[in-house]
C-alpha cells in the first residue's frame, strides 16, 4: 500500500513526541512546528495555521493536514480546510495528548483540578525568569472560550455559577504534574518542574505519558478520537464528549 504523505501542524511543547511518532509512522510526514507563546493571542494562532493550511495543496504531493492541536482556547475553532482534509483530536488542550486520551484527563481534572502541567519540551522552552512554567495555566482567552462554552451548554445563570467556582479553585492550585514522555534525558526538565512545586507550596507528582492519540494522528489511523474535515469544511466547537465537530 502507497503510504499517505501528511503534512503535520504542530505545537513545539509536542516536539520531541511528534519527531517520535512522525519517525515511527509508516506514512510519510512533514513536520511544521510552531511557538507555544502563540497560544497566548489564539486569533494569530488561528491564522497562522490558517495560512499553512491553505498552501498546503496536493501539488505539492500531500494527502491531508494534520494538527498537534486541541481546541486550545478556541485557537482551532473556525479553521477551514482548505484544498485538503484537516484532521485533528478530539481535545480541549495539549494536555490530553501527553495523557493519551480524553478519559484519563477527564480523571486527573476531576480528582486534583488545581494541577500545573509540566513537560519537557516546554519547560525547554519556556522562560526561565517569568515566574512557574505551566502548561496548564487557564489565559484568559481560555475562560472566555470555557464561558462560552458553559452558557451555550447550561445557560448563563450556571455559566457564571461554574466560572465562579471555577475561579476559586484556580486560586489555590496545589498540585504540580510533571508528564514523563520517555525523552533522552529529563532530569533537568523534572527538576525545575520540583523547585517550581517547592517554592509554591505543592505537592508534586510525576506521571507517565502515553503517545497514542499523538502516534495515531500521524499513522493515519482516525478513529472516534478524531475529526475529520472535509476541504471547505470548518471546526466548530461543540459541547459535549465531541468536543469539536466539523460544519458547511
Amino acid at each position: 500500500m502507497t503510504p499517505l504523505r501528511l503534512k503535520c501542524l504542530a505545537c513545539d511543547v509536542l516536539a520531541r513526541p511528534v519527531y517520535l511518532a512522525a519517525a515511527r509512522s509508516p506514512q510519510i510526514v512533514d513536520m511544521a512546528l510552531r511557538h507555544y507563546g502563540l497560544h497566548r493571542t489564539p486569533a494569530k494562532l488561528r491564522q497562522t495555521l490558517q495560512e499553512e493550511i491553505d498552501r498546503t495543496t496536493t501539488a505539492d504531493g500531500y494527502d491531508a493536514v494534520v494538527l498537534a492541536y486541541g481546541l486550545c482556547g478556541k485557537a482551532t475553532d473556525g479553521l477551514r480546510a482548505g484544498e485538503l482534509p484537516l484532521v485533528l483530536p478530539r481535545a480541549h488542550d495539549c494536555i490530553t495528548l501527553f495523557l493519551g486520551s480524553r478519559s484519563r484527563y477527564d480523571a486527573q481534572f476531576q480528582s486534583c483540578p488545581g494541577t500545573y502541567w509540566y513537560v519537557q519540551d516546554y519547560v525547554e522552552r519556556a522562560d526561565s525568569g517569568s515566574g512557574v512554567l505551566s502548561i496548564g495555566a487557564i489565559t484568559s482567552a481560555d475562560t472566555d472560550a470555557i464561558y462560552a462554552e458553559y452558557v451555550e451548554k447550561y445557560g448563563r445563570d450556571n455559566a457564571d455559577f461554574l466560572m465562579e467556582t471555577m475561579s476559586a479553585w484556580q486560586s489555590h492550585y496545589d498540585r504540580a504534574g510533571y508528564i514523563e514522555m520517555g525523552g533522552p534525558d529529563e532530569r533537568l526538565a523534572l527538576a525545575r518542574a520540583q523547585q517550581d512545586a517547592a517554592e509554591n507550596g505543592w505537592r508534586f507528582e510525576q506521571l507517565a505519558g502515553d503517545l497514542v492519540l499523538i502516534r495515531k494522528l500521524l499513522d493515519g489511523d482516525w478513529d472516534e478520537n478524531f475529526l475529520t474535515v472535509a476541504p471547505g469544511q470548518q471546526i466548530k466547537m461543540v459541547g459535549g464528549e465531541e468536543i469539536i465537530d466539523a460544519v458547511s
